[in-house]
């Protein structure tokens, strides 16, 4: 799979500090919640639209491997793609990277999809996802929802 990254900026807030003055771990999992929520508005395939269609996509796994903190005021950059995928299941691979006031104003303007992720990197993440209907039992996207599966395709192909 070698599609783009889509990328969602953002400045560290003070309230997803801790008393160390870094990021506390817990928040970069809500990050890659915003970065997927962005990835699928992206490609207009919104929670809202999904739920409309009788579909949800609850999380089934989280990983995430720090390499170096962010602090308060940085500016970040939250990179999003498909990791995997099958008609039950979808997996995001994720980078929390720190840029500079130079990087978020070069970048600011350009396409919210890059080939390669730019800044320092401090975090990968991963989450799995299943497609479930409203009665929470699996679904195989490709037989009840063929439109959407072939979306997803064209994506990550």
């Amino acid at each position: 799979m070698t599609q783009a990254w889509h990328q969602h900026k953002m400045r560290v807030q003070y309230k997803d500090t801790d008393q160390m003055g870094v990021v506390h771990h817990g928040n970069y999992i809500t990050w890659f919640e915003v970065a997927r929520t962005e990835w699928m508005r992206h490609f207009d395939m919104s929670y809202h639209a999904l739920e409309e269609q009788g579909l949800l996509l609850p999380v089934l796994d989280v990983n995430a491997v720090y390499k170096s903190s962010a602090k308060f005021d940085d500016l970040v950059v939250l990179f999003t793609r498909i990791d995997e995928y099958s008609p039950i299941r979808l997996a995001f691979a994720y980078e929390a990277r720190r840029i500079t006031e130079e990087d978020w104003r070069a970048y600011g303007l350009t396409s919210s999809t890059v080939v390669e992720p730019y800044g320092e990197l401090l975090t990968t993440g991963k989450t799995t996802h299943m497609w479930v209907n409203e009665a929470w039992k699996s679904v195989k996207l490709r037989k009840t929802h063929p439109d959407l599966y072939e979306q997803v395709k064209r994506i990550v192909d």
